[in-house]
């Protein structure tokens, strides 16, 4: 049983545009020799499903549990590093931002996601595959991106070699097609061809590094249902092809699946025990990690590859029954646990030990600099703005390593929520989750509630945060003043940046000439 204590040990800051860190001297050398063991860099496996739960893994307690059994994603757990606190931003655009950039929303400015070809993306940031890039990596993107529509935003142009996928996010191709959601729409002519001519591209695209995207398909309800089986079918073939050359790789593999309204392909409709839409969706995805994993086996890659599986945030609970499960209090939109907190396993046979679980932080934006590290490549960090991860290396990689993090960082759009530090999570503003503001309500419900006083949970005893406890732990309140005080300071030199919404100048709305 480890000593190590996260609320009283100190952190080390290497540069002022850097998120001060843990130092743990064991296990920087322990994982330093391993990686000095290694023929070649590792290839990267990210895997990002949409909007699915903490819950629904058999791994996490769900899975036969909760009628969708998920035996892929619980041998990869298995064989592997399972985080219990990994942190993703309170819904897709943001989250999908930090893991490319390293940084929290207030700063890289994607604070929610843009809607039907609404402005704001990655343009004007330092993405994960430009630096991996930089150090020898082939780099290819597939499926969901929807991190910015405008060119400059696409993925041909922050870095990747190789995109074929679609721009913006599954609901806004076909809801407005389905005449139970949109009957107004569906049997109204005019407003349909309204919705048509709205500035957003309809199909899926293919591209290549600095040229156009060319469509590849119109995505109406049948070929959404799709989607997910030709993607797995262009990211094995990738995998395949890769096999042959002497340069590591970046795949980034999304999925469409299980965002709502949930259309499964014929091969798995009514499938899981639950018979339902979502459950039958998330037997495909569980599927293709397998059938990825099998790829990375047969063509030899599997012990070089470093594989992330994820989700972007927790459920839609305003579309709910077709949505995930989560232990926790409330749904994506929020920056209660339910929102924020999704699976995460880190596996690479060989490297990183098997059977490994851990409660060490781990944020999205932990990903670029400890790619950078894996790859032997931490001196491309930019050095021109601040990097909110750190670099956990070592804590996947030493026998039973620790978090190098301090501190998770709740941010609520434009709003500074909270923090957590160890088992405790101080919470400043959040979205309110009852039933009085409207009904059916999720993260996405509520109203902006800012406290009079921080509430103060230990997720240990009470992961619904239910209970504060300020009052009677208030030894704790210096701690977490001290590590938001630091934080919101740097915005002092790293000014936050706002890239969409109505004080953003869009020329679409500028006066004709």
């Amino acid at each position: 049983m480890t000593t190590f204590d996260a609320i009283a040990t100190p952190t080390v800051r290497r540069a002022d545009h850097l998120e001060p860190a843990f130092e743990h001297r064991a296990d920087i050398e322990a994982a330093a020799r391993k990686l000095a063991a290694r023929r070649k860099k590792p290839n990267i496996l990210i895997y990002l499903m949409d909007d699915v739960g903490w819950g629904d893994f058999g791994c996490y307690g769900g899975g036969v549990a909760v009628g969708a059994p998920t035996p892929h994603f619980d041998r990869l757990a298995r064989n592997g590093l399972q985080l219990t606190s990994c942190y993703s931003e309170p819904s897709c655009s943001p989250s999908r931002a930090t893991l490319h950039t390293g940084r929290v929303p207030n700063r890289h400015g994607l604070h929610r996601p843009p809607m039907y070809g609404e402005p704001g993306g990655l343009q004007g940031e330092i993405t994960l595959p430009m630096l991996l890039g930089q150090a020898g990596y082939t780099t290819q993107a597939v499926g969901k991106w929807h991190i910015g529509e405008n060119r400059e935003s696409q993925p041909q142009h922050v870095g990747y070699d190789d995109f074929y996928g679609f721009l913006s996010v599954s609901d806004m191709y076909t809801e407005w097609r389905d005449p139970h959601f949109f009957p107004e729409i569906v049997y109204s002519g005019a407003r349909t061809e309204w919705i048509k001519n709205m500035p957003f591209n309809r199909c899926f695209v293919h591209a290549t590094r600095g040229g156009e995207a060319t469509n590849v398909e119109e995505v109406t309800i049948p070929v959404l249902s799709e989607l997910d089986e030709k993607w797995c079918r262009y990211s094995i073939d990738f995998i395949k092809k890769q096999a042959t050359s002497d340069r590591p790789w970046l795949l980034y593999h999304c999925t469409r699946g299980a965002h709502f309204d949930n259309y499964p392909h014929e091969k798995y409709l009514g499938r899981s025990p639950a018979k339902h839409p979502y459950k039958d969706t998330l037997l495909e995805l569980d599927d293709i990690m397998g059938r990825l994993v099998e790829a990375l086996r047969e063509s030899g890659q599997l012990e070089d590859t470093l594989i992330f599986v994820s989700s972007d945030n927790g459920p839609h609970m305003e579309t709910w029954p077709d949505s995930a499960f989560t232990p926790f209090r409330c749904a994506k939109g929020s920056t209660w646990e339910g929102g924020v907190r999704v699976p995460g396993l880190m596996v690479w046979p060989g490297t990183i030990d098997a059977g490994r679980q851990s409660d060490g932080l781990f944020d999205f934006n932990d990903l670029l600099p400890t790619a950078l590290g894996l790859a032997g490549a931490s001196e491309l960090l930019p050095s021109d703005r601040y990097i909110d991860g750190v670099d956990q290396t070592s804590f996947l990689l030493a026998p039973e390593g620790l978090s190098n993090r301090k501190y998770h960082y709740y941010w609520l759009s434009q709003t500074f929520s909270g923090l957590r530090c160890g088992e405790y999570k101080m919470v400043l503003s959040a979205t309110s989750d009852d039933a009085t503001d409207a009904a059916g309500p999720g993260g996405f419900t509520g109203v902006l509630e800012r406290y009079t006083y921080p509430k103060l949970f230990n997720l240990y005893l009470d992961p619904k945060e239910q209970h504060n406890y300020l009052t009677r732990k208030l030894a704790y309140v210096e701690a977490f003043q001290l590590g938001a005080r630091h934080h919101l300071a740097t915005f002092r030199k790293y000014p936050p940046k706002k890239v969409m919404g109505l004080n953003v100048a869009d020329r679409r709305d500028a006066p004709a000439s």
